[in-house]
């Protein structure tokens, strides 16, 4: 696992970026920290990797935003409002878990229960931690 320490939302972006730019069809991106983070920042760097120029936004309340137009289609999933293993089934997530473009999934902890298959072992991790005001901490697995 690598380690960036990020000084500001721009820098989180850019390492989105930099996972965007290498993200292969398939990939799962278990995206994990606290509210505020800096976890749909990241995102947003991501999509712009993957070519992708529509504005991204937090999918709390709509559970899944489909962005296409890059290079790869991007799935931004949001589990925040989904607290049980019976809600992650009933909302249909199991889909995105081998997706047609890139997934990432955002408060992805909450798949922990040891049940959901990732396919290829194409899953990465990326833990965000509140570090500073604007300091962030991430440890994440390389693409």
């Amino acid at each position: 696992m690598a380690t960036f320490i990020s000084h500001s939302p721009a820098e989180t972006e850019s390492l989105g970026e930099q996972f965007g730019r290498v993200a292969k069809n398939g990939t799962v991106i278990a995206l994990s920290g606290e509210l505020g983070a800096g976890k749909t920042q990241f995102v947003k760097g991501l999509a712009r990797g993957l070519g992708i120029s529509v504005r991204v936004h937090s999918p709390t309340f709509t559970l899944v935003n489909e962005y296409g137009g890059g290079r790869l289609k991007l799935f931004h999933l949001d589990l925040y409002r989904l607290e049980t293993p019976q809600q992650i089934v009933s909302a249909g997530i199991e889909e995105f878990l081998q997706p047609d473009g890139v997934s990432v999934i955002e408060w992805a902890e909450r798949l922990a229960d040891g049940r959901w298959q990732v396919a290829d072992g194409k899953i990465k991790k990326v833990k965000i931690e509140i570090v500073g005001e604007s300091e962030r901490k991430i440890v994440y697995d390389e693409l």
